[in-house]
């Protein structure tokens, strides 16, 4: 048995909190439901918590790894786990499985899920990889009876887990290539699966046929229509209000360009007399046009936004990349919120134009805030695309009306979008609720939704994504820069969404790692090709892989904790 609290540890000139050194502990300890007495988790979102109660790991595989790592310094705890067991392999305990253990009652809940952690602990960074690979990752227990246990107790087996499926099998099932859809719904009738690999499996239940990438890790999107950046050619403009216009944009022979999906994305590539920008604008017409129209809102000191007014008329040819995002309109009968402020109009008035095309039977709610008439953007379309519904309604918010806006005609109610504007609108709890705003005001108004019971909540952000670090000690946020020291020497790497492009240096080693250096925000769990934590939209170049990862990514994706650029690169982090 195996006990430690969470400390803090320097690693890569940063500070990580975390419990994965374990140290042997003799005589019994209570084993409580939601870990040993003396025993912590530093990371409570991956690791601990009722379902993740006690960590298992056996000695077999101490073994094997002492013989393919050519280690022998290994002692029990080096994995982190909390009972280090002789017998019980990956490849024979099924989820499900419950065994007595001292005075305890315990039930296989799912498999270690293998972050950069244990390779911290190991000196090891392939671990996680090498964890997947080779079908070894461990099991965690959740406690139904607590009570004493200590080291040279014998777990008995009471009962095995409905449907037999082995710690490794559904292992491999997640993260391996393949996802068989009959093992994920295999995997749906073991009650004792933990909720999060659940709505995992679900997910690979419900993922296209022939669709590639991991549904069961990320949202699996469309492959993009076209690789790389191609012409169009502008053949309208037009301004909706004194900040915001749109372009439409049409293939340079006049053949339609290929369909995008309602909430979709187009990216530019702009030669500007001070460098090329690189920028993202929603698609805001109807999907399926033959053209496609974005808008854009010129901010006071936005040098793509200048740009384009100053330069787009018809006959001026830009280049794009394929229209991309996973912010979609789902199908189906629930009723729709599409709920905005300000510019975030334009991916959720494509969702309504999709609608009304087919004067959809939903119950759709159009709810937009503005701060008067005349910075509310499309007002007139929207009030056209939702009379062709039959159950279309508008809530519309000025939070500062001018002299001419007049209250029940231009707008509903003074004052931003609160939670009671939403509560006043009574909506069905089954409601699918569309977002895209400022990011403050979208992480209100989602918490308010949670409030009512509507959990089926879609949101879309503009810029750079947060963060997502584990373990890792919070410090002020920069605006992302160049790396610190020369240029390297490689090809450039354009980050989009944090409009920063610089050039590649071999001495780091992977894109993730120049990311870091730039200061970008960046989201990752593994770095090194297990969890798609960091899976990120390839919208131009190519790319190798060091390590490969144990499941490639979709086309047009890329992994970017062990991957390095071949190519100059267009990256949408």
């Amino acid at each position: 048995m195996n006990v430690g609290m969470p400390r803090d540890v320097v690693w890569h000139g940063r500070t990580v909190y975390t419990g994965v050194w374990k140290e042997p502990v003799e005589g019994p300890v209570m084993l409580r439901r939601l870990n040993l007495d003396g025993d912590g988790q530093g990371d409570l979102g991956g690791h601990g918590g009722e379902q993740r109660a006690v960590l298992v790991y056996q000695l077999d595989s101490y073994r094997h790894w002492q013989r393919e790592l050519g280690r022998d310094d290994l002692t029990h705890g080096n994995f982190g786990e909390n009972f280090t067991v002789d017998g019980l392999p990956d490849d024979e305990v099924c989820i499900g499985d419950r065994y007595r253990v001292g005075e305890a009652v315990v039930e296989v809940t799912q498999p270690r899920v293998t972050c950069y952690r244990v390779g911290l602990r190991m000196g090891e960074p392939r671990l996680p990889a090498l964890l997947v690979a080779h079908h070894r990752p461990g099991f965690y227990l959740r406690v139904l009876t607590e009570g004493l246990v200590q080291a040279g107790d014998e777990f008995v087996k009471l009962s095995t887990g409905p449907e037999a499926m082995t710690v490794a099998e559904i292992d491999a099932l997640l993260y391996l290539p393949g996802h068989p859809r009959d093992g994920a719904a295999r995997a749906l009738r073991i009650p004792a699966l933990s909720p999060g690999w659940q709505e995992s499996m679900r997910a690979l239940l419900a993922q296209e046929e022939g669709r590639e990438g991991n549904a069961g890790l990320v949202t699996a999107a469309a492959p993009p229509a076209w690789t790389g950046f191609r012409p169009l050619t502008v053949i309208g403009y037009e301004e909706d209000t004194r900040d915001v216009f749109s372009l439409l944009l049409a293939a340079a022979d006049g053949a339609p360009l290929p369909a995008a999906l309602p909430g979709q994305f187009l990216t530019l590539r702009l030669p500007t007399p001070d460098g090329t920008l690189v920028r993202s604008y929603s698609l805001s017409g109807q999907p399926g046009d033959p053209a496609y129209r974005i808008s854009v809102k010129q901010e006071p000191h936005g040098a793509a936004g200048a740009y384009l007014r100053a330069n787009m008329r018809p006959g001026v040819t830009v280049e794009a990349a394929a229209p991309r995002g996973t912010f979609t309109l789902e199908t189906g009968d629930s009723p729709v919120l599409l709920l905005s402020a300000g510019i975030g109009v334009t991916p959720v008035l494509a969702m309504l134009h999709a609608l009304a095309a087919v004067r959809s039977e939903r119950a759709v709610w159009w709810v937009h805030g503005a701060r008067d008439g005349a910075e509310h953007a499309f007002a007139a379309e929207a009030r056209e695309l939702l009379g062709r519904l039959p159950h279309g309604r508008a809530w519309i918010c000025y939070s500062r009306p001018g002299p001419d806006d007049v209250a029940g005609r231009d707008f509903a109610g003074a004052g931003r979008i609160t939670a009671d504007v939403l509560r006043g609108l009574r909506l069905p709890p089954d409601t699918a609720a569309y977002l895209c705003g400022p990011a403050e005001f979208m992480t209100q108004i989602a918490a308010a939704l949670g409030d009512l019971g509507i959990t089926a909540v879609h949101s879309e952000l503009f810029g750079a994504q947060p963060g997502l670090t584990p373990g890792i000690a919070a410090a002020p946020a920069r605006a992302p820069h160049p790396p610190a020291g020369d240029p390297g020497p490689g090809p450039a790497v354009s980050f989009v969404r944090s409009g920063l492009t610089v050039p590649w240096d071999p001495a780091y080693g992977s894109l993730l790692e120049l990311a870091e250096a730039c200061d970008v925000p960046v989201r990752w769990s593994c770095r090194t090709g297990v969890c798609h934590t960091c899976e990120s939209g390839l919208l131009s170049g190519e790319v190798d892989y060091l390590p490969d990862p144990v499941d490639a990514p979709a086309d047009g994706s890329v992994l970017i904790c062990c991957a390095r650029p071949r190519t100059e690169l267009t990256l949408d982090v």
